[in-house]
């Protein structure tokens, strides 16, 4: 089986454009969540997310926007392609047959969608953008980066709820291992920031209307994101023909599913699919120094992670440095994996373990101190990053340093 290497990232995101803006923002304990106001919706029970900012839109409009043939879902997943392929040094000459294109999506053109429901819905109207069906499916972004860099090899657009892009990037992982393809992008892209999504979420009661605070024992539900995060990925052997800047190695990816309940996780097998990951790398749970969890701040996830970590790392736990960056960047869906995968790279190369910022007070159920509020230094050559769905889907991708 071949080694696998990511040699560029790129990510849109609450925290700004680029995974610089991102990895800054989650080492730093700074967030994007800013207040939101859905005209169609009001009055709103929840005020805030992690959305784009006025001058993201506007960079993203002026570099990826104006084609009216894209929901903004696929102009998120350009910008971040784009920054992952000029770190990485490819360019189209580097697609062909033997590049892939792996990008999830959890609501795919949520804009397009909403902007007809209430045009035809509320308004009766019959005139609804004619290019609409090529702007809402999911793997339009996927078709997209695949058109934009010439990529002719395999193109999959994953829907798997939160583990989307988890699952894009260990679906890519497994191809470029078996020597299936050479190169990939790969990650995940949601702009779900819209009047119809954002009330179906306040109507599951699982966002807080407050702050969210994952592991914090008055943690009360999660806060909505959106972005895109895209990682380039090739064998090694890729990577070093070409001279490429090798950021870090993937050395494992688990993943499995519950088949139980639609919205209820299972801790026996969250810790399934990690003892998966860690089985795949060839590593024993001492060797992973940092964990980027789940940890979206709903009372059920959070115990149901912790229960899983403790189930895989024992007395390991206590001196594992854990912590979940979606109150910085939000639960960016099916985006998340990408984005908190960025992130735990970043993390990888500083040595540093991002905070669970907003965090107050430990919970006896959940068991263990999450870096907290400040990210502290770690010793480590591999991390690890879940992404547990609704579905009951899991994933586990471990990284390493080469």
């Amino acid at each position: 089986m071949k080694r696998v290497v990511i040699t560029g990232v790129g990510a849109v995101s609450a925290c700004g454009i680029g995974a610089g803006a991102l990895t800054d923002a989650a080492l730093g304990g700074i967030s994007g969540v800013r207040p939101v106001t859905f005209p169609a919706i009001q009055p709103q029970r929840v005020g805030t997310a992690a959305a784009l900012s006025d001058e993201t839109l506007a960079e993203v409009a002026e570099n990826a926007g104006g084609n009216r043939m894209r929901d903004p879902v696929a102009d998120y997943a350009l910008m971040a392609a784009r920054e992952a392929a000029a770190q990485a040094g490819i360019s189209r000459d580097d697609g062909g047959d033997r590049c892939g294109v792996m990008i999830g999506s959890g609501f795919g053109g949520g804009k397009t969608l909403d902007d007809n429901y209430l045009s035809f819905g509320r308004d009766r109207n019959m005139r609804l953008d004619p290019m609409s069906v090529p702007k809402i499916m999911n793997n339009a972004a996927a078709s997209w980066v695949s058109i934009e860099f010439g990529a002719t090899g395999p193109v999959y657009c994953t829907a798997t709820a939160c583990s989307s892009a988890s699952q894009s990037i260990g679906l890519a992982f497994q191809l470029l291992r078996s020597g299936a393809i050479d190169r990939c992008f790969a990650g995940g892209a949601e702009a779900c920031l819209v009047n119809g999504v954002f009330r179906v979420w306040e109507l599951l009661r699982v966002m807080t209307a407050t702050m969210n605070r994952p592991f914090s024992r008055d943690r009360n539900g999660m806060t909505l994101g959106e972005g895109a995060g895209i990682l380039v990925m090739e064998t090694l052997e890729s990577a070093k023909a070409r001279g490429a800047d090798i950021l870090c190695e993937l050395v494992g990816y688990g993943t499995n599913s519950d088949a139980g309940d639609l919205l209820r996780p299972n801790p026996e097998r969250a810790a399934a699919c990690m003892n998966i990951a860690l089985s795949d790398a060839g590593l024993t749970p001492s060797d992973v120094g940092y964990v980027n969890a789940h940890g979206t701040g709903t009372v059920a996830n959070d115990v149901t992670e912790a229960t899983a970590l403790r189930t895989v790392f024992g007395e390991e736990l206590t001196g594992l440095s854990v912590s979940s960056t979606k109150p910085i960047h939000g639960h960016a869906l099916g985006a998340a994996g990408a984005l908190e995968l960025i992130t735990t790279i970043g993390a990888l190369r500083a040595q540093i373990a991002p905070p669970t910022i907003n965090f107050n007070e430990i919970d006896p159920k959940i068991g263990f101190d999450p870096v907290s509020n400040t990210a502290c230094p770690v010793e480590t050559r591999a991390m690890m990053s879940n992404s547990l769905a609704f579905g009951g889907i899991n994933a586990s991708l471990i990284v390493a340093r080469v």
